[in-house]
């Protein structure tokens, strides 16, 4: 590994940030707490513009690795039947965010396909009627 220089400062990895969340989670209390969950996911837009800013060549990976990685924990906490509305809300808007950020900032219409694939997962554990979940309304840009 390089020595880090003076005032060299390390590119952001939403991905990394996650396993660390997550892992520290689940050592600590062995189970998932939806509002440091929350909060991560609530971060996706912010580390989007970082991730790729400060690291052009792996930037879109690195945060696509997270996002998606915190979507995986929701499908399994829904998949167990504890998954809080909240959190879907959560992680509804932070995709409506990561939308706009992606079609606003140059150079970040790729991520729009991360942020599809995502949205589309997340999409799976909505209701029939794709607008609620488990009969309460899901948050939606414009609703």
């Amino acid at each position: 590994m390089e020595a880090q220089q003076p005032g060299q400062i390390h590119p952001t990895d939403y991905g990394h940030f996650v396993v660390n969340v997550l892992a520290r989670m689940t050592h600590e209390s062995g189970s998932i707490d939806q509002a440091i969950l929350r909060r991560a996911i609530n971060l996706a837009s912010s580390y989007l513009v970082t991730d790729t800013s400060m690291n052009p060549g792996q930037g879109m990976s690195t945060w696509y690795t997270g996002f998606t990685r915190l979507v995986d924990v929701l499908v399994v906490l829904h998949s167990r039947g504890e998954l809080e509305l909240e959190t879907v809300n959560d992680a509804s808007k932070a995709c409506s965010e990561c939308w706009s950020v992606a079609g606003t900032w140059r150079g970040m219409d790729e991520c729009r396909d991360g942020v599809r694939a995502v949205a589309g997962k997340l999409k799976s554990l909505l209701d029939e009627n794709g607008r609620t979940y488990r009969g309460q309304k899901v948050y939606a840009p414009n609703s």
